[in-house]
């Protein structure tokens, strides 16, 4: 009794650890990258203008201007992006399909020979493709997995990607400018509060990765801080040159 409630205690155990998170989500990557670009960008952009010792008011526009035209530019070409490559992975499951349909045994045997490549036994190997393949669609499935390395039912959705995108972008490009429509008049308040967001989106992501979530926040501090930094120096020499 102590052995079987031992071994189903270990089996929970196992159950429990062993769950992976969804790493083919068509939302997480375009929202993350749009955060990020949104933040970055915008932060860039208003730093960049600030540093040519313009009025508030040109500063602001800017920061708008720039958020609505990223986010806009973020969605669709995340939407052409992903429904693109969804429209390539359609067209390479109709190949897979007329050649389940034209050449049945054909592939049975191709999907055999490839269990047998992987250390299956080959009268095991024949069996398993010939049970496999009695489902046209279950087939499909299998061989658009093991050819393909995809999954027919998991595709990414652009109007997803583009939704996710666009929030994002707009959500991040919104913190630089967030202190100037509340009545900063300096550039310093938005510098820190996109800062800090850059901080935090860095810690978030490290959340789905390997990565401690200190360092990747002061990775993503590191890398925004530079861009705005460069940006600025760049447009007080321009603001010189053309002043």
């Amino acid at each position: 009794m102590a052995i079987i409630e031992t071994e189903a205690a270990l089996h929970e155990a196992h159950r429990d650890n062993h769950t992976h998170r969804d790493v083919n989500g068509g939302w997480l990557r375009p929202a993350v990258f749009g955060a990020m670009d949104g933040l970055v960008s915008n932060l860039a952009l208003m730093t960049g203008v600030a540093g040519g010792a313009v009025s508030q008011q040109t500063i602001v526009i800017t920061g708008l201007a720039g958020l609505a035209a990223g986010a806009f530019s973020m969605a669709a070409g995340e939407y052409t992006s992903v429904a693109s490559q969804r429209e390539l992975v359609q067209a390479e499951l109709d190949v897979e399909r007329r050649e389940l349909r034209k050449h049945p045994q054909d592939e049975e045997r191709e999907l055999a020979e490839l269990y047998v490549s992987r250390g299956v036994e080959p009268d095991l190997a024949r069996e398993v493709a010939r049970q496999l393949s009695k489902d046209p669609e279950q087939a499909l499935e299998i061989h658009a997995r093991e050819e393909l390395g995809i999954d027919p039912g998991d595709l990414p959705s652009p109007t997803v990607a583009a939704v996710s995108s666009f929030g994002s972008f707009a959500l991040g490009a919104l913190l630089p400018v967030l202190p100037y429509l509340l009545g900063a008049t300096v550039l310093w308040p938005a510098l820190l509060l996109a800062l800090i967001g850059l901080f935090a989106c860095g810690a978030v992501v490290a959340k789905v990765t390997a990565r401690s979530w200190w360092f990747s926040g002061l990775r993503q501090l590191a890398l925004g801080g530079a861009a705005a930094g460069v940006t600025y120096v760049l447009g007080s020499l321009f603001g010189t040159a053309v002043g």
